[in-house]
């Protein structure tokens, strides 16, 4: 069973860095097109199901993919909502070093290990409503890094930029990523975006504290 995760296509809140985590932010048109272009990418191979977080940002992303690879409107799992940053959301990198000096913890963040347990916990039962079938998953940078730091914790992942496409396998009731040798993952590194980490200082905090 294969489970392809795609980040959602970019928004105004990515274009001027501000954490968005739980709100619910609009793609802007630079983001309609990335996701037609990882449609595109993705049509290449048949698909059963496509499945998105409930947020605008990625439901309209799924929604652009599922009508390029020929499926119906995308089912919704509130579990792969993004992570929710709390007092840091809508802010830039600047009003988060002016507001939580000195890596302070926005109050309100939702703890890393949390994204990571109902973020696998959603995958694992979407893989096992579809055994032996393909399904595409739209959701986001917060929540798929999480997702990877759980399959592979020792491993430096790449870079999570809009519309990027990450490919699993369930394999006896876990995860198992990819390798990023597929031509669809190699392709989709296309139109160049800004990654999760420089979008979003709260994660580039963490990462750089490893």
């Amino acid at each position: 069973m294969l489970l392809y995760l795609v980040r959602h296509g970019e928004t105004d809140w990515n274009a001027q860095r501000r954490i968005q985590g739980a709100t619910d932010i609009p793609l802007n048109d630079r983001g309609r097109a990335q996701a037609a272009h990882a449609a595109d990418l993705l049509a290449r191979r048949g698909w059963d199901a496509v499945i998105s977080s409930p947020l605008s940002r990625a439901y309209e992303t799924a929604s652009i993919i599922a009508a390029r690879v020929g499926l119906p409107e995308p089912e919704t799992d509130p579990r792969l909502v993004e992570r929710n940053y709390g007092e840091a959301e809508g802010l830039t990198i600047e009003e988060v070093d002016e507001r939580f000096p000195g890596g302070a913890e926005p109050p309100g963040r939702e703890r890393p290990e949390a994204v990571a347990a109902r973020a696998m916990a959603a995958l694992v039962d979407i893989a096992e409503a579809h055994p032996e079938q393909a399904v595409i998953v739209v959701a986001h940078g917060g929540l798929i890094r999480q997702v990877l730091n759980t399959v592979e914790p020792e491993v430096q992942h790449p870079m999570i930029t809009n519309c990027s496409i990450h490919s699993f396998s369930h394999i006896d009731g876990t995860l198992e990523l990819i390798a990023f040798d597929d031509p669809i993952e190699v392709e989709s590194e296309g139109p160049v975006t800004d990654s999760i980490e420089v979008q979003n200082p709260i994660e580039a905090r963490e990462a750089a504290r490893g």
